[in-house]
């Protein structure tokens, strides 16, 4: 599956469910530092956006609560 960096529109408008807001990078994850925020997900594909699952959703929570990168799911500060 593809992955897609998160780079939202401006300070304060992050939402990392937001299929606009993700930029797809290929089949190599990017460099993310880890940290507490979304910094990329892998996802189905659907016309260069991530398409979004329960499970994802779920990941994506779980990812930012722990402050630990999953299977699909990277972090940064």
């Amino acid at each position: 599956m593809p992955w897609y960096q998160f780079i939202p529109p401006g300070i304060g408008t992050e939402d990392p469910s937001d299929p606009n807001q993700y930029t797809l990078v290929g089949m190599s994850p990017p460099t993310c530092l880890g940290g507490c925020k979304v910094c990329a997900i892998q996802a189905m594909d659907n016309m260069g956006k991530p398409i979004f699952t329960i499970p994802l959703y779920r990941e994506i929570i779980r990812a930012q609560h722990n402050g630990t990168a999953s299977a699909n799911v990277l972090l940064k500060p």
